[in-house]
């Protein structure tokens, strides 16, 4: 099932801006399936791991978030843009292979010592999660892994999160 997933993910050259291919995991959301045998990856690998809350980033992570605090029985935090969330928030930058942004979470989001995981599509240069680990660790929470659909291995982003579990089950 697993090649039958990477298969689905088309590239899309140039987006969002000239040198840049685009992993899209379009065609994976559209096929429940596909999108049923990703959701059960992550559920099976955490399904007795006593994870308290996922915290998927904006915007693809809420899609397998959603989907898998649902399977585990877990609570969902959105990471969030700077700007978005309507109550107090801690903010943290970071950058981008082609910029810079600032996520927030909201500061209640979890109780101290909360196990967290940390799910997004896709892992690049690392700085998207590393800056969502440094936001958990400010709310109180617990980081226990970080997963992702896609890693882009020769962008060096697991480099970035030595001290976390990284977990991808697709490489390009």
């Amino acid at each position: 099932m697993l090649e039958k997933i990477k298969s689905a993910i088309r590239d899309v050259p140039d987006f969002p801006k000239p040198g840049i291919v685009f992993k899209d995991i379009a065609p994976v959301l559209g096929d429940p399936v596909l999108f049923s045998a990703v959701i059960d990856i992550f559920a099976d690998r955490h399904r007795d791991a006593g994870i308290d809350k996922i915290a998927a980033i904006d915007a693809r992570g809420f899609i397998f978030g959603g989907a898998l605090s649902d399977r585990l029985g877990a609570g969902f935090v959105p990471i969030r843009k700077k700007g978005k969330l309507p109550y107090k928030t801690f903010e943290q930058s970071y950058d981008l292979e082609y910029g810079s942004a600032e996520l927030a979470v909201h500061q209640d989001a979890f109780k101290p010592g909360e196990r967290v995981l940390v799910i997004d599509d896709l892992l690049a240069t690392g700085g998207t999660a590393e800056a969502c680990a440094k936001l958990i660790g400010k709310a109180g929470g617990e980081v226990v892994e970080m997963d992702f659909l896609i890693e882009l291995s020769f962008l060096k982003g697991r480099d970035k999160l030595k001290g976390f579990s990284v977990f991808a089950p697709i490489v390009f």
